[in-house]
Order: structure tokens, then C-alpha cells, then sequence
């Protein structure tokens, strides 16, 4: 076997087996068949590429609903030990199409939405309003008032005005706005920057923190309290927070907890009302690359059970209902996009020679498929690793450090940055990335005019369109095209 490539990153390993599959990757009916093709549910990538073509993609049905279960079951069993109830809310933004939404409900799962768009998603599955929540810092008026139409179970309020906002549009209608409050408890969760979002420096939330412009020194969160439970169009629920995206410690959930908790003890001892309702958020971390180590949801349900059930009995709180918003760790393993390799190239890049007469420039193999940043702009906007397989043949070839580019005409086009693939992968050949069930599809672009790409549900054996791939009709049926007229200077042929 080749030796490790310096240029490689320290966690990045030789595969010991080019066929196997990190299984923490990958959808748990995702398989090699006897052929080294890969398939998902028994069927094969090759069938799926010659039906739906590439870039695809493929949803494994069971293993979505296994993980929804999984988190419905995991947290009601951790939070009924301390005399709790949960309702588990699916993060729409990470992935979200009507079949998806209908797989959500029938696992006895909510639906959080982030937008006008997403809540007509739930409607077209008609999903009830009551199992709808509706995010989002800067709600416009008809999105507020669909909500308010469809008697929303919560709408979570970023900001002391929008209070006011949903208040107004509530008492018009002559209706209560059923309301939660997001907090930011000043939590620094270990991920990117950009994904974390319960630290006082960015726009989601009300802060915890006293504001030294209010005349009492109150905090934006005390402040929105006594405006919400003051105000007759809304019906106070509780609070909310969410510190972030992809974040695998469990310290920095556990401490948003204990702070929400002293908030709602707070508001008891202020108002003597004790609001019933605690939303925990999301942002549970998945395996993107073999150097992630993430909880399943028994361990993750289990540790904040025990802090909110601590915390509680501290207080003299009862155990609020709490809610939880996994999105990316239910339908991200359950997805990978397929992909076909077209050109392949190998650069050498300069480095430190390791010592007297060795080398100075170190090879690296990119190899290019036919999708890229308009399907996966994870990798530009915050430098987010993947994996990926050889999908449609096993190779004896030796392993090469190669990249995996898409076909935009942008240098920051990188689909895995760092990956080790048979030296003999060639055009035509089948590429697999796992892990892009979630914030792919839902930030894909039409970027160099390419369509969004198609989205395949696999279950029993079978494939099925959930959401169509765009043509170029698609694309240039919103290009307004200007109205025909006579050439300057021409003559009629009348």
C-alpha cells in the first residue's frame, strides 16, 4: 500500500479496505453488493444513475424514520423518567419537500418552519397547525399571518419588536398568537462561526445580559417577557434558544439549560406565572468524515435529562415541556449524492522536503464531477469536510490523495477537500458522498445555470422521485424575454 501523503490532513487514514464503508457515514442499508457496487436498500447506484441520472440525491426512507423514531423515543423515555413530556420538532431548513414532511408526521414527529415557503410545504402534506412552529428573525407580515390562519402551535419571537408585530396582526384577527421567546444565553458552542448562533454578537435572540440602555438595567429577555405576558394578542408559552449547528460536546447544551431554567424561576419570582414550555433547540453533530465521534440520541436525551431534572428540583420548578429541533442528524446520515467523475488531473504542490534528497513537491489527484457548489455549498461557506467512494466498481489500484471538485468556475469549487480514492479512478466512474441529507439540497443554487439536482427516496427495494431534478426549461421559464421588435433600420418585406 502507498505510503500516507504529507499534504493529507492528520486524522485522514489509508483505507486498510478501499470497499469498505465507514459505517457511521453511511444510512444502515447502504451496502456493497457481491459486484463491489455500492447499493441502498438493495438497489444499486447504477440503476439509480441510468434512471435519474447525476448529480442525485438518494434518501434512504428507513433509516430517516429509524432516526426520527429514535429521537421521539430516546427523549420521551429520558424526560418521562423525571416526570416530563417532549415534542420532538423537525428542523424543516436542513432538508424539506411534502414527502418528507409526510414521514415526519407519521413517525410522531412536528415540523419547525423558517419561512412562509416551508410552512406551504407542510400544507400541501397537511400537516395540522397545531404540530407547526414557525422561526425566523425577520417575519414578514403574511408570513405572521398564515401562521396566525393556520392557529400555529408556537411562533418563536426573535425580538422586542417583533412582539408588537405578532401581537397586533393576533388581536386584529381576534385571536391569541400562541408564543415562544428566543433567548441567547451567551453559550460559545464549539463549532464554526457561522453555525453558531447562542453568543450575544449576531441576530438571532433576546439577550440574557442586562441592557445598559433600559432605565430598570433589565435584560432584552426580561423586557420581552413583561411585553408578551402584557400584551392581549398573545399567549406566552415559554422560551426558547439554540447554540448552533454540528456540535458534539454536551457541556455547552447543558449550561444553555441551567441558564433558561434560572430565566423561567426568574420570571416566576417577577410575574408569579410559571411558563410551561422550555425549547432546547438542535444543532446535534453527525459523522461527516471518519474523525467524527457523534452521540446517538439515548446519550444525548439522557444527559439533559438529568441536568433539566437537577436544575428543576434546585428551582422549585416543575419540569417545564421541554422540545427539541434535531434537523441534520435525522435526515443528513440518511442521504448521500451520487455523482459521475469526468476529468481527473495530478498537480504537485510544493512543500518542506522532509529531509536531504527528498522530494520538494508532494502529488495531489483532483478528480472533478459533474455537480459541485450549486449541490453542496457546505465546503465554501464554512470549510465543512466530506467523505467519498468509489460507488460503482472496487478498484486494486493503490490509494492517492486526491480532491473532489465540482464543474463551477470558482477554485473554491471543492466537494471533499481531502480523500484518499483508487489511483485508476477515471471518467465514468460512479462517486458517492455520504452525509448531504442536510443544508445541501436546501442551499442548492442555480449557479452557471445548472439545475437543482433530483432527490430519490429508496425503500424495499424500490426508488422514487420526491422531488424532480430542474431542466433548462425549468430555468429559462423565469427568464423574461424581451418583447420582439423591428430591427432599426429595416425594411418591410409588406
Amino acid at each position: 500500500m502507498a505510503a500516507g501523503s504529507p499534504l493529507a490532513p492528520d486524522w485522514l487514514t489509508i483505507p486498510a479496505d478501499p470497499a469498505a464503508l465507514e459505517r457511521k457515514l453511511w444510512a444502515r442499508d447502504v451496502e456493497r453488493s457481491a459486484d463491489g457496487v455500492l447499493a441502498v436498500d438493495g438497489v444499486s447506484v447504477e440503476e439509480l444513475a441510468a434512471e435519474f441520472g447525476t448529480p442525485l440525491f438518494v434518501v434512504s426512507e428507513a433509516d430517516f424514520r429509524a432516526r426520527a423514531a429514535g429521537f421521539r423515543d430516546a427523549f420521551s423515555a429520558a424526560f418521562a423518567a423525571i416526570g416530563g413530556e417532549v415534542d420532538v420538532y423537525y428542523a424543516g431548513k436542513s432538508f424539506l419537500c411534502s414527502e418528507i414532511a409526510h414521514w415526519v408526521s407519521e413517525e410522531g414527529l412536528n415540523l419547525d418552519t423558517c419561512s412562509g415557503g416551508e410552512l406551504a410545504v407542510a400544507m400541501r402534506a397537511g400537516l395540522p397547525g397545531e404540530r407547526l412552529g414557525l422561526h425566523g428573525n425577520n417575519k414578514s407580515a403574511a408570513e405572521i399571518g398564515r401562521a396566525l390562519d393556520l392557529d400555529l402551535g408556537r411562533i418563536v419571537v426573535d425580538s422586542l419588536q417583533e412582539i408588537a408585530i405578532v401581537g397586533d396582526l393576533a388581536e386584529a384577527r381576534g385571536v391569541r398568537a400562541n408564543v415562544l421567546l428566543r433567548l441567547t444565553p451567551g453559550v460559545h458552542a464549539s463549532t464554526h462561526e457561522f453555525i453558531a448562533t447562542a453568543h450575544e454578537d449576531q441576530k438571532f435572540g433576546l439577550s440574557l445580559g442586562a441592557d445598559p440602555s433600559d432605565p430598570g438595567g433589565r435584560s432584552p429577555a426580561s423586557r420581552a417577557v413583561d411585553a408578551a405576558l402584557a400584551h392581549p394578542g398573545l399567549r406566552l408559552l415559554g422560551v426558547h434558544c439554540h447554540i448552533g449547528s454540528q456540535i458534539f460536546e454536551a457541556e455547552g447544551f447543558e449550561l444553555a439549560a441551567r441558564r433558561l431554567l434560572g430565566f423561567l424561576a426568574a420570571v416566576r419570582d417577577r410575574h408569579g406565572v410559571e411558563l410551561p414550555e422550555l425549547d432546547l433547540g438542535g444543532g446535534y453533530g453527525i459523522a461527516y468524515t471518519e474523525a467524527d465521534v457523534p452521540r446517538g440520541p439515548e446519550e444525548i436525551a439522557g444527559a439533559m435529562a438529568a441536568v433539566v431534572g437537577s436544575t428543576c428540583a434546585d428551582l422549585g420548578l416543575a419540569v417545564p415541556r421541554i422540545s427539541i429541533e434535531p434537523g441534520r442528524a435525522i435526515v443528513g446520515p440518511s442521504t448521500f449524492t451520487l455523482y459521475t467523475t469526468g476529468t481527473t488531473k495530478t498537480v504537485h504542490v510544493d512543500t518542506v522536503p522532509a529531509g536531504p534528497g527528498q522530494p520538494a513537491t508532494e502529488p495531489r489527484r483532483y478528480v472533478s464531477v459533474d455537480g459541485g457548489m450549486s449541490d453542496n455549498a457546505r465546503p465554501v461557506l464554512y470549510d465543512a469536510d466530506y467523505s467519498a467512494v468509489l460507488a460503482s466498481r472496487v478498484s486494486g489500484a493503490d490509494p492517492v490523495l486526491s480532491r473532489v471538485v465540482g464543474k463551477h468556475c470558482e477554485s473554491g469549487d471543492i466537494v471533499v477537500r481531502d480523500v484518499y480514492l483508487p489511483g485508476d479512478t477515471a471518467a465514468g466512474d460512479l462517486l458517492a458522498v455520504p452525509g448531504t441529507g442536510a443544508y445541501c439540497w436546501a442551499l442548492s443554487s442555480n449557479y452557471n445555470y445548472l439545475g437543482r439536482p433530483p432527490v430519490v427516496a429508496v425503500a424495499e427495494g424500490t426508488a422514487r422521485l420526491i422531488v424532480r431534478g430542474e431542466t433548462e426549461e425549468d430555468l429559462l421559464a423565469r427568464d423574461v424575454q424581451r418583447a420582439a421588435t423591428p430591427t432599426p433600420g429595416a425594411r418591410s418585406s409588406a
